[in-house]
């Protein structure tokens, strides 16, 4: 299953909205269900470790009691300012999350896997907390938010925690590894969904060209504009689609920048073999690079986003394989 086209992206992301438009009722009831997400995931994380590590269990029983404290407190605020009624408002409805996979969709969830992913729940929670602050009005929702963040941020190490527990040494986390894995999850991965996008996208239109044509510069140039429109595209799509203070992603041109050219980069790597003048020769190239492209693709997912390999690589070739012949059905009509 190749990656959403960006006109799908963009409806999608049309469906959010920006944390900087969210009134104050709607950060509290945020918090609310935000809380009760974090709470259910620790949980999960206790039943997978309860068997092999039920002292370790024991610790994220305790996160998920703080999380249901943490909603009590927030919805007894926001009650008392807004009334009962509190709408169901996730994270995946407003921009600038980053969206994990649910735990229940985890597996194999070894002691640091979900070490790792707790360290990157409570960074995100004290920034969220921190932004919300700064955006109330009110007072004493200010204070509450405030006394979350700095209760997020003073949480004893969880690795600290867990070290107590079974935790190896070679397995500890750092501050400053929860930092990069958020990193890697705010900031690489968009631009290898670029890369993904542009490598993908680009087969029909190219192949397309080629097969109508059997022009090699005008293939060049049909796969060049494709590229390079699609790398727009994605940049100002990922641009517009967060500010970066919420997250901390950075600046949004910078990201807009880095995802627009690692699109073209995905879509130029298959085009340049058409700078050689026999088509044959060029298009066998262009053939074999879009196998490699696939694979690297298969590999990425693989290693960066928890998919199998196998299933990654089946997704990916069926995905790609279909684009591609696409492409040059539509070159032969």
């Amino acid at each position: 299953m190749h990656p959403l086209c960006n006109l799908q992206r963009e409806a999608l992301r049309q469906a959010v909205k920006p944390f900087s438009e969210l009134t104050e009722q709607e950060i509290l009831a945020l918090a609310i269900s935000s809380e009760d997400d974090d709470a259910r995931t620790y949980m999960s994380f206790a039943n997978a470790l309860q068997e092999q590590y039920p002292a370790s269990a024991r610790v994220f029983i305790d996160m998920a009691e703080e999380e249901h404290e943490h909603r009590r407190r927030l919805t007894e605020t926001y009650v008392k300012k807004f009334g009962d009624h509190i709408p169901l408002i996730r994270r995946s409805d407003v921009t600038g999350f980053v969206k994990h996979q649910p735990a229940w969709l985890m597996k194999h969830l070894s002691l640091d896997t979900v070490r790792k992913r707790a360290e990157v729940m409570e960074l995100e929670n004290y920034r969220f907390y921190k932004q919300a602050a700064e955006r109330s009005q009110d007072a004493d929702v200010k204070k509450l938010l405030l006394d979350l963040a700095e209760e997020e941020k003073d949480h004893e190490s969880l690795a600290g925690k867990l070290e107590e527990k079974h935790l190896d040494a070679d397995a500890k986390l750092a501050e400053q590894d929860a930092e990069k894995q958020l990193f890697l999850l705010q900031v690489i991965q968009p631009g290898l969904l670029g890369l993904m996008d542009g490598s993908v996208s680009t087969l029909a239109p190219l192949f397309a060209a080629a097969f109508a044509t059997h022009d090699t510069w005008q293939t060049f140039l049909v796969g060049t504009a494709a590229s390079i429109g699609a790398g727009i595209s994605m940049g100002f799509a990922e641009a517009l689609s967060d500010d970066g203070e919420l997250t901390g992603r950075g600046h949004p041109m910078i990201r807009g920048l880095a995802a627009g050219i690692m699109t073209a980069i995905g879509g130029l790597g298959h085009t340049l073999p058409y700078l050689i003048n026999d088509f044959w020769t060029a298009t066998v190239l262009a053939v074999l690079i879009v196998f490699v492209e696939l694979w690297a693709i298969s590999w990425v997912r693989y290693k960066y986003m928890d998919t199998p390999f196998l299933r990654a690589a089946f997704q990916i070739a069926v995905g790609g394989f279909i684009v591609f012949l696409a492409g040059i059905l539509i070159g032969n009509a």
